[in-house]
């Protein structure tokens, strides 16, 4: 592992000589994810891509993507572009990027099942903004606000999210 690595341990991510508090799924740790079962995925993710609510805040890093209003995010195993980004109107399950609320401000895209999706292995596994201290995520890894937008200004496509 690297210091550019994000680093999950049992109390915090460690990044770039720092310690942050984070949110893991509700379902906690897994070898095993399925879709829906709330769980985080161990391994060594790549970071793919950010996204960014433009109308909200400033771009985080020079490559991250603005989030329009008609982003979605496939989570429907019956879907052919299952655990992608599609665009409404859509027929198939999706989670709308674009949210009422600040979760989704900042999201860092990991290549959990991705890009050749295995039907029913769990859709995305994010990084972004948590509900608050010890409220688990769906399955992805969240930040305080603070520390999301200091690390989306660090990271790099060579980080990965390692979750051991």
């Amino acid at each position: 592992m690297k210091p550019s690595d994000l680093v999950l341990t049992s109390t915090h991510v460690r990044f770039m000589n720092r310690r942050f508090p984070c949110t893991i799924g509700r379902g906690g740790l897994t070898s095993h994810k399925n879709e829906g079962d709330g769980a985080t995925p161990r391994g060594a993710h790549r970071i793919v891509g950010m996204l960014y609510r433009a109308d909200r805040i400033a771009r985080p890093a020079d490559w991250a993507l603005p989030i329009g209003p008609s982003d979605l995010w496939s989570d429907d195993v019956n879907d052919p572009d299952y655990n992608m980004m599609v665009t409404a109107p859509y027929q198939y399950s999706h989670e709308r990027l674009r949210r009422a609320d600040p979760m989704y401000d900042i999201i860092i895209l990991t290549d959990w099942n991705w890009p050749y999706a295995v039907k029913g292995r769990g859709s995305a596994i994010f990084i972004h903004e948590w509900r608050g201290p010890g409220r688990p995520t769906a399955g992805c890894v969240a930040f305080r606000r603070d520390h999301l937008r200091w690390i989306a200004a660090r990271i790099r496509h060579e980080t990965r999210l390692v979750i051991a």
